[in-house]
This record gives structure tokens, sequence and C-alpha cells, in this order.
């Protein structure tokens, strides 16, 4: 039996590894958070059933594949950092992942996006292929073993452990190792496990996220099993319609029975998926975070653990509270098969704890995802049972077919002819009577107590999906149910319409306990982000909306009043219904736009300096320029030039320039003594002409008047 948590926490495993806290439990195994303490890191360990550590063959193997899988430095694989046996337990030092698992996330949203779904498969085939480089094969790929952080990351567990468990008390030839909605036509009827059989169960895992469900259903394992081997897989499309046609050529060829017609490992598979996706032009999404269920919330009475392989002489201890119900199969030779009692749950469950049974559909409450061990000579009983029959191929459950030998045909007794009764005496009567009465109520008491501590105590879930919240919670009330409602989005169920349940309907549990209500939100809504708010606001307000923020610095633009790098508004419109994962861009301010520098060319000095004060600038005297155009004093240019962008962080001072040009006086009729004088007054000198007379009056000048000059030019003259 597992070892129960509160015996190895707070324990040292070689005085090395101490055992913090149950994450998670299963028929074969316990995951524990643990601490190295000789490095100080969080660490997971996974401890086996202590019967396995009598086994020297597992031991071994364990160990062989603990060091296989610690070649594998990956950042899609889960690292093992140890292994080793201490006492009775034996145990591996794994990464620790804090966050779920795809299991978590479908059991929270169904059926995926297509992107989400070729999102979270690409680093799963990443992870593959490395592993197949490495010459190691996975055997057990399934939502289970493909874990999500709570950065959004996905890691792939459980490398090589189902090989090394089925080297206890089994042989290859005689037993199914596996987890039975994933298991590869070849793994059931040869064992043969292969990159190629990698490839099969990872296209059932990418069937499962695009619908929903895995392909097949059926009464029992065996007849799951017998699908895979006997059916093709159906189209994804058919239970999606509208799926497209490229992905789905890939899911059937990724899960052909012949192994030789699928992709050769997980590289090849990754290559073929990242060509879809980029031949359908699908988005990049980011992976959603998953948070785990706790691990006491629930414990499944199902026979889908690894429970079902036992040494064929090792007796059942009826001391087993935290097993699951079950009746498990162990082979003892190639020919001969045991059956190893059940063992019983005590007659309440711990405090606080949910005992759920399987649902009808013949998987446990918590989805098909045990790894299982089946005798192969009872598959190939099935396999005669149904040759008469061929099932169908397609998404459709398989009807039961017994996996034990026949009853025996009653046998009745000869018939003999009746003879009278004798009657006894009346007082001999009476006792009868009193006896029989007596016997009565006391066999009704035995039945109410058989009925009560069997099924009295445990009440159907009923189904609840597509009723509105009212409703739903008052079939759970009147199942004797505490409803605990809980909202999670949706792409295709309208707000306020429940999902299900957790555990699901059909799955049966204590009177009074509290199940989980599972009602959509419908698709996200794009947040009401306030102008001004940082980045890191309005990511948390789009995540949290479980949409994924962009930043495209394209889109930004300048805001005069919204500071550099804080966001002016969201792209879609707050209030636009979206898709799980859609992008939503989020645009930044640029800060205030740059301002050019104005043309001041023609006005005064003052008149520059008092546009260029109000518009944000530094204006100061430039050094003068002479300009034929511009008068005296006025502005000629500015330094930088008109029409410059000065960015808000640039610097803000501004020359002005201004002119220094003369303008040239009318000298004409003038005597020369005036023109000079006149001259002289603005700073530019007379230049007597040739035969002019000094005392003359004047008669033509050059330049004419009017025209602008430098300072200390001279004006050419004739006097007469």
């Amino acid at each position: 039996m597992v070892d129960k948590g509160p015996r190895l926490i707070g324990t040292l495993l070689e005085q090395r590894y101490r055992v913090d806290a149950l994450l998670a439990r299963g028929g074969m195994s316990a995951v524990y958070r643990g601490l190295d303490t000789r490095l100080d890191r969080p660490v997971a360990i996974k401890v086996m059933d202590s019967r396995f550590a009598a086994d020297q063959s597992f031991v071994d193997r364990f160990e062989r594949e603990a060091r296989s899988a610690a070649k594998i430095h990956h950042p899609n694989v889960v690292a093992v950092h140890d292994q080793g046996l201490d006492g009775d337990h034996v145990y591996l030092v794994m990464e620790l992942v804090d966050g779920g698992t795809l299991r978590d996330l479908l059991a929270q949203r169904g059926s995926l996006p297509t992107p989400l779904a070729v999102a979270i498969m690409e680093p799963v085939l990443s992870a593959l292929g490395a592993a197949h480089a490495a010459g190691l094969i996975h055997r057990d790929v399934k939502p289970e073993n493909v874990l999500i952080s709570s950065a959004g990351v996905v890691k792939v567990a459980d490398f090589g452990l189902v090989r090394a468990i089925s080297s206890v008390g089994t042989t290859k030839s005689s037993v199914i190792l596996g987890t039975v909605s994933y298991l590869s036509p070849e793994q059931v009827e040869a064992g043969s496990a292969t990159a190629r059989g990698d490839v099969y169960s990872a296209g059932i895992v990418l069937y499962e996220m695009l619908t929903g469900s895995p392909p097949y259903h059926g009464d029992n394992a065996l007849t799951v099993a017998y699908r895979h081997v006997n059916a093709d897989v159906p189209a994804a499309s058919a239970a999606v319609p509208g799926l497209p046609a490229p992905l789905d050529e890939l899911v059937l060829r990724a899960t052909r029975r012949d192994p030789q017609s699928r992709p050769e490992d997980g590289t090849a598979f990754l290559q073929e998926l990242r060509a879809v996706r980029e031949q359908l032009s699908l988005p990049r999404m980011r992976v959603p975070s998953v948070a785990a269920p706790p691990p006491d919330e629930t414990v499944p009475v199902s026979g889908t653990d690894l429970d079902s392989i036992k040494q064929p002489s090792e007796p059942v201890s009826p001391e087993a509270p935290d097993e699951p119900t079950m009746e498990a199969v162990a082979p003892v030779d190639p020919e001969a098969t045991v059956r190893v009692p059940a063992v019983q749950l005590p007659a309440s469950p711990p405090q606080g704890m949910t005992v759920v049974r399987p649902a009808p559909s013949g998987f446990s409450a918590s989805g098909p995802q045990g790894t299982r061990a089946m005798l192969r000579s009872d598959l190939e009983r099935v396999i005669d049972s149904a040759a008469a029959n061929p099932l169908p191929t397609g998404p459709h459950p398989v009807p039961h077919v017994p996996t034990g030998p026949p009853f025996p045909h009653q046998q009745h007794p000869h018939h003999h002819q009746q003879q009278p009764p004798h009657e006894p005496p009346p007082n001999r009567t009476r006792k009868i009577v009193l006896w029989s009465t007596a016997g009565v109520v006391a066999l009704a008491v035995l039945i109410t107590s058989i009925w009560w501590f069997t099924s009295g105590r445990y009440t159907a879930i009923p189904t609840v999906h597509g009723k509105d919240t009212a409703a739903a919670e008052k079939a759970l009330r009147d199942a004797d149910l505490s409803p605990n409602t809980t909202t999670v989005r949706h792409n295709d169920i309208p707000s306020g319409e429940v999902i299900g349940t957790d555990p699901g309907a059909g799955a049966e549990a204590l009177r009074g306990d509290q199940v989980k209500l599972i009602v959509s939100a419908g698709r996200p809504v794009v947040p009401d982000v306030p102008a001004g708010s940082t980045q890191a606001q309005a990511e948390q307000a789009i995540r949290a909306a479980e949409l994924q923020p962009l930043r495209d610095d394209g889109k930004n633009v300048f805001d005069e009043k919204i500071a550099k790098g804080a966001v002016v508004k969201l792209d879609p419109a707050p209030g636009t219904k979206l898709l799980i994962g859609e992008r939503v861009i989020m645009v930044l301010s640029k800060g205030p736009a740059p301002k050019p520098v104005p043309d001041l060319r023609g006005k005064s000095r003052d008149e520059a300096f008092e546009e260029l004060t109000k518009l944000g600038f530094e204006p100061f005297d430039g050094p003068g320029e002479f300009s034929p155009d511009i008068d005296n004093g006025k502005v000629v240019r500015t330094d930088p030039a008109a029409g410059t962008k000065i960015a808000p962080e640039g610097s803000k001072r501004v020359a002005v320039i201004v002119s220094t040009s003369v303008t040239v006086p009318d000298l004409s009729n003038r005597t020369v003594p005036e023109a000079q004088d006149e001259l002289a007054k603005v700073g530019l000198h007379l230049d007597l002409g040739v035969f002019s007379n000094p005392n003359g009056r004047i008669l033509t000048q050059s330049p004419g008047p009017g025209s602008r000059v430098e300072k200390d030019s001279k004006v050419g003259v004739i006097a007469f």
C-alpha cells in the first residue's frame, strides 16, 4: 500500500531530503514537496509503494531508468536530480514544478482552442523528441504527465517509470502496462514500446485537447484496449466540426494503427505540427497557469492504478485504509491468473474528505488517467467474444464485454410430487409466528444497515450541464449535496450556464459532501484599464481576464498628459468579447510629441523671444548676421532652424539670430556734405564719383535708396 503522508512528513530520506507536504497520492506512489537540505533547494519527491522496495528487480530497474531520465537536459522535461532507497522507501527526487497538469486544465475548460492546444503540444513533442534522441521511451504519455507551471511552462514528467514498474512480478508477454485511453496498438498487442508508440499516445492527447475527451470509452479497460487495436481513431472534426483540415489530418497520421505510417519520433511529429501552425497562421498563445487541486480533496475509488501489479505470493493486507477499493489481477505464469481480493475502505472517510465511487462510464471520477496493468489473456478473451460483432469506428461507447469466466448455469433440482404438509400444534404455530416476525424485523434491520453502509450513505451526483446556476444548485441540494459554486470562462458556453461538476455527473459521493459546481462566466471581456495606468497594471488586468497582453511599439502614441510608458488605451476597446487567450494590445504613451521650432523670420527680437517662451523653449541671443532681405534688428533665422522638432527630453535652448543689415537712405538733390552726414548716421560712407562737383548736389547714387547693405559699406554718388 502507498505510504500515508503523516508517516513521512517531517522525516529525512537518507539524511538529506526533508519531506514537507503531500502534493499528490495514487495507488503506486505518493508525491511530496520537499527540500534538499544539502543544496537548500525545493524539490519534488516521488515515494513508491513500500512493497516495491522488497523487489530487487524493481530497485535495479528503477535506478537504471532514473539514471537514463537524468541524462535528459531539456527545458520541457521535469529534471531528475537523484534516486535512492531508504529502508522500505524507494524514491525519486525531481525538479519541483509549482502548478497543475494538463488534466487539470482539461477538467476546467473541456476542449481547448486550436492555438492553445498547439501551444501545449509543441513543448510536449519537443520533450519527447529530446528523449527519443537519447534512446529513452516514455511509455505513458497522458495529460496527467504533462505539467504546467504557474508561469505557463509545459514540462513532461515520469520518463521510464512504467518500464521500471513492469519488472515487478510480471512478464512482457503476459501483462499490458500503461494508461488504457492512450495505449498504442502495438503496446496492447505485443507490449512493444517505441518512439512511434509515444507519438500515438501524444496524438491521442492532442485529440483530447481539441475535442475534450479521448476517442474511445468503454465499460472496462479491456474493451477500450480492443478499440485501439481493431478500430481507426476517428477524425477529431467528427466531434468538433470546423476543425482545420491540416490539423485534423495530422492527428489522424499520428494515431494510425500501423506504426510505420506515423511520424517516426517526437521531433518528426513536432516538425509536422509546426508546419501546420505556419500553414494555418495560428497565433502563438501563452499557456495559462493551472492550479492543482488539493491532494486530499478527492480520493478516487477505482481500479485504474498500478496496485493491480502484485507479487503472486504476496498476501493482501487488510489494514489498508488508504488503498482504493478494487479487484486486481496478477500473473502467476503465462498460463494462469490469480484473483487478489479487494481491499476494503474504512467505514467512514477521514474528516473533510470526499470519497467518490467510479462513474458508470467505467472511468474513475477524476478522468481516464490511471496507469493500469491488464492481462493479455483477458484481452484475447475480449477479442474472441467481440469477433462475431465487429465494433464500429468512431468515438462511441463500447458495450461491456465480460472479462471473467461465465457464471455456471443454475442447476434446478428434479421435481417431486408434493406431499400434504403436517399441521403443527397450536403452541408450536405461535412460536413459529413469533420467531418469524422477529426474523423479519432482524432481516429488515440488517438489510437497512447493509443498504446504509454500502449504498445508502452515498448519493449520485446529478447531471446539471446546461442548467442555470439556481436550478443546478437546487438539483445538488435535492441530492443531499452541498454546492460550492465557482465560475470559469468558456468560449462556447454562455455566461451563467452550468458547465458541469467536480466530481462529474454520475459519480457517487457521501451525502452532505461539498461538490464543486462549475458555472460559465462566458467569453473573456477586455477589461477597462484607466488611462495613465502602468504597463504592469494593464498586464495584470488583461491576464486576470484570461487574455494575452501584447505590446506593439508601432501603435504607441504621443500624449501631452500621460507619462511616457503609461497606458493610453487598449485595442480592442474595453467591453469587447474575445476568445480565451486572444491578444489585447496595450497602446502606450510616448510622452509629449516633439515640438517644432516656429518660423520667426522677419519678426522683432522681442516678439521672437516671447513666442519661443510660450512654446516651452529657452531663447537666447545669437550672433548678428547680414541679410539682404531682412531689415536691421529683425530675425533672420533661429538655431535650431525653423521646423526642427525638439523631443521633450532634448535641449530647449534656441538661438535667435537678427539681421545686421543697413538700409541705404535717399540722397537725391542733397549736397555732398549733407549726403555724407546722412550716410554716417547709419554707418555708411560716401564715395564721390570722378568728375563730380564736391559742392554740388547729388544726381545719382548706387546702391539705390532702400537697398540693404552691410554696415560700413560705401554708397557711390555723382554730384554736379
